[in-house]
């Protein structure tokens, strides 16, 4: 890829001088997630300093710094006098969830991935939650945020709801080093089944933050509520992954048509 006016990366758009993020670090995650992705592949060029100051709107001094930690992060390579070209990066680890074995693959993932405990809080439910966990609204629920880890890269960013009954059962501590399914098979509440909705959604600038992220990049947002063998709703969570570092596999099968029934195309 070359200093071309037709390079072909909106990038002036991605960037947004409200967040507390920085610009240069703007312009670090939005190259970085477009190296990491393949869309600026490797061994390729990158325009000069100034090409990228006029598409990100932002001083030369701003990309330089942009660039100098990519390259500090060794995703580039800057040579005088021949420009700045990508590394030829090893690929990044991804995480594969399964519809077939959903608890399962998720019992893997905790065993794959660390897990960072940002805040914990004891509050009422609001009426969204209230209705997924199927208790009244104002009952005492816990709160959770917390961010899970792969080889030191932000994966996962998860907020979670869980009946105050079941959550005095463990602590915070506990949270930081065993899985939430662990802890509640240890409190009596062992998950039995899930139900779940899954969107792609863009990253919001607090989660943005949390995943290392640039504001808007695309995520997968899981929403999952959790019940044990009685049917009872033990946990619901709000999840979003990083769409380069995440990925669900569901397998399907076809059916044996009634005689004469036609299928959609």
């Amino acid at each position: 890829m070359t200093d071309q006016e037709t390079w072909p990366f909106p990038a002036a758009t991605q960037l947004d001088e409200s967040l507390p993020t920085p610009l240069y670090h703007q312009i670090y995650l939005v190259l970085r997630e477009q190296i990491r992705s393949g869309a600026i592949a490797p061994d390729a060029m990158l325009p000069g300093e100034q090409h990228l100051a006029r598409l990100f709107n932002v001083s030369r001094i701003t990309v330089k710094r942009a660039l100098n930690e990519l390259a500090a992060d060794g995703l580039l390579h800057r040579h005088r006098g021949r420009g700045t070209i990508v590394s030829s990066a090893p690929a990044i680890p991804v995480v594969k969830g399964s519809f077939d074995n959903l608890l399962e693959s998720l019992r893997i993932m905790g065993l794959e991935t660390e897990i960072e405990v940002i805040d914990v809080a004891n509050v009422q439910a609001d009426a969204a939650t209230a209705k997924l966990l199927e208790i009244e609204v104002g009952a005492p629920v816990q709160r959770a945020v917390r961010r899970r880890m792969l080889q030191g890269e932000p994966f996962s960013h998860l907020v979670t709801f869980i009946p105050g009954d079941i959550a005095e059962k463990f602590s915070i501590k506990e949270m930081a080093t065993t899985s939430l399914l662990t802890l509640l098979e240890r409190a009596g509440a062992a998950v039995f089944d899930a139900e779940q909705w899954i969107t792609a959604v863009g990253a919001e600038p607090l989660v943005a933050a949390a995943l290392g992220v640039s504001g808007g990049a695309p995520l997968l947002k899981v929403e999952r509520v959790m019940r044990d063998a009685h049917g009872r709703p033990v946990q619901l969570i709000h999840s979003h992954y990083r769409s380069d570092r995440f990925q669900y596999h569901v397998k399907t099968h076809r059916r044996k048509p009634a005689s004469g029934g036609r299928g959609e195309a």
